[in-house]
């Protein structure tokens, strides 16, 4: 361990100081406080440092020391929210998949099956997950099952779950891999079958579904469609299916005659459109045909994509989603120029609320746009934009608006924000780090609640001077420029305690890889309750890695966790705050 703090210290840490010195002023800060009384129960607590256990209950996690695990219903939701791309600090992305679909398993043995898939379709359907690659992933583990009643449950929510067909072929490749032999047994045939004939009341989303997203994960419709042996359940999806297989042309010659249906008059011209526009060069012709198919991008041909006429047309019913990951191109091509008509379209879609909420749109997704813009250029390629500040602004907005809404609860709250060296680690496979995700997720309770105290740690604690008015750029810098270090999660309730500070509930941002200090976090939480005098004080742990650590005792009513970047924790920790749950 004295080898691991060295190395911490030395190649995270701005400071000078040595382990010797350190482990001195960790020591000195983590001191109980003998004025005041303690009963003897907290105060033998209190002696036992994180690298020995609590109790029988505990386990040790990566970086040494003993914590909690969660339970596999949790662990589940944070693997769904978190996922496992990119790995974390202490494990590789192979090794946390693994551990992830071990809990699965797990809870299927355990007659549970049932129960993750209505979580995987809870958590879908409600849109709290960042990414869909976890999600297809366990319901493709679930579908591969032995145990019947999860198999046919899986195969039951698949149309929920896979709602485009870039799902779909990524929860067949899935199961292909998992699969002995060919994969398609009668319940899977017959659940792709229903995927595609569940469309039969809106025809017209089908074709669009079908020619907007042609073909992913090596698999395409034509694979899908010859190996389910699809039916058509309506004239309609026959004339699509129809198209897939032979084309526009043997389409009309098997379905259309004077009594076809207006609906089928309405497909044909639409796919009509689609093949025209898939040989067009010309960006007049280009926008017209948007205009009146309502074309999306990626029905235009790669020759037109740099056509400032064609991305005109394309942004007045673009959905959001997509907006917010064409601004850089938008910007690049000279569209969104300030005071432009187009700048206003943008603005005012990505502040409209009900516009936000009823498109599902993650946070995550939102923050890394917004990280994306402002950087001016993209990850890969030469494509580079000038930054726009008003869409910039209305990112963030945008962020905060895709958090369900809460009320303030008018609590002392204290923000902790873990600066460790783990926590410089990639979230959700992207460029935000652990840290700087950390830091969004504390501005929406900064931004609602009037009482609140921002602190940043590792083994030491640093007071932040985070306004509820600062702008993500600002915070982020603040944070992120916190020296690194080895972790301490009781630092803010052992600071709290000693300063005299009185707070209601602490919050604490972290991947829960705590070992440094010579007290439990849950200790220090118990000793901050009898030193404030505030019996019913809350510890809220937010997980920002999808492991299966935790520094809250579950067999304390006043601990929680919470899992970072579910779009619903604001709302499930305003009610654990206020007492409703």
């Amino acid at each position: 361990m004295d080898g691991l703090l060295s190395q911490h210290l030395e190649e995270e840490s701005d400071e000078s100081d040595n382990v010797s010195s350190s482990s001195s002023e960790n020591k000195e800060s983590n001191e109980i406080d003998e004025q005041v009384p303690l009963s003897a129960n907290t105060r033998e607590i209190c002696e036992i440092p994180q690298n020995e256990k609590l109790n029988e209950k505990q386990f040790i996690n990566n970086a040494g020391s003993f914590v909690w695990a969660v339970d596999d219903k949790v662990r589940l939701q944070r693997f769904l929210c978190l996922g496992s791309e990119g790995g974390s600090y202490y494990t590789g992305e192979a090794e946390l998949t693994s551990q992830n679909a071990a809990c699965i398993d797990r809870m299927i043995a355990d007659n549970r099956g049932r129960e993750v898939v209505e979580t995987i379709r809870t958590f879908s359907i409600k849109g709290r997950c960042a990414k869909q690659n976890p999600t297809i992933l366990a319901l493709a583990i679930c579908a591969r099952s032995n145990d019947e009643q999860t198999k046919k449950a899986a195969y039951g929510v698949l149309s929920d779950v896979c709602r485009i067909p870039t799902h779909l072929f990524q929860f067949i490749q899935i199961c292909e891999a998992e699969s002995v032999g060919t994969g398609w047994g009668r319940a899977h045939r017959r659940a792709v079958c229903k995927w595609y004939n569940s469309y039969e009341k809106e025809p017209m989303k089908l074709a669009m579904h079908v020619t907007k997203y042609k073909n992913r994960a090596g698999w395409s419709h034509l694979d899908l469609l010859r190996l389910c042996h699809i039916k058509p359940s309506t004239d309609t999806n026959g004339f699509i299916f129809r198209y897939i297989v032979k084309g526009l042309h043997e389409a009309k010659n098997m379905y259309m005659n004077p009594e076809a249906s207006s609906e089928l008059k309405e497909i044909d011209g639409y796919l009509q459109g689609v093949d025209d526009a898939r040989v067009c060069t010309d960006e007049d012709k280009m926008a017209e045909l948007i205009r009146t198919h309502r074309l999306v991008r990626e029905h235009i041909p790669t020759n037109l994509l740099n056509s400032k006429k064609v991305w005109e047309m394309l942004v007045l019913d673009m959905p959001i989603s997509a907006m917010i990951r064409n601004l850089g191109k938008m910007s690049a091509i000279g569209m969104l120029k300030n005071g432009s008509q187009q700048e206003n379209i943008v603005e005012t879609r990505l502040s409209n609320e009900t516009i936000i909420h009823n498109s599902k749109l993650h946070p995550f997704s939102v923050l890394l746009a917004l990280h994306q813009y402002k950087s001016g250029s993209g990850l890969r390629g030469s494509l580079a934009w000038p930054v726009n500040l008003v869409i910039v602004s209305a990112l963030e907005r945008a962020f905060y608006m895709a958090f369900k809404n809460v009320q303030p609860t008018g609590k002392r709250f204290c923000l902790a924000i873990d600066v460790s060296g783990s926590m410089g680690s990639q979230i959700l496979g992207s460029q935000i780090s652990c840290r700087g995700a950390s830091a969004a997720m504390m501005m929406t309770v900064a931004r609602t609640e009037k009482k609140v105290e921002v602190v940043a740690f590792q083994y030491k604690l640093t007071e932040v001077d985070i306004k509820s008015d600062d702008d993500l750029i600002t915070v982020e810098k603040k944070i992120s420029g916190m020296p690194f270090g080895p972790t301490d999660c009781a630092a803010p309730m052992v600071w709290a305690g000693k300063t005299r500070k009185r707070f209601d509930v602490f919050i604490v941002y972290t991947d829960s890889e705590t070992w440094f200090g010579r007290v439990h976090p849950s200790a220090a939480l118990v000793q901050y309750r009898e030193r404030m005098g505030i019996p019913d004080a809350r510890l809220i742990v937010v997980a920002m890695a999808s492991n299966e650590f935790s520094i809250a005792d579950p067999d304390d009513r006043y601990m929680m966790d919470v899992v970072g970047f579910d779009s619903s924790a604001p709302e499930v920790m305003n009610q654990f705050i206020t007492g409703e749950i």
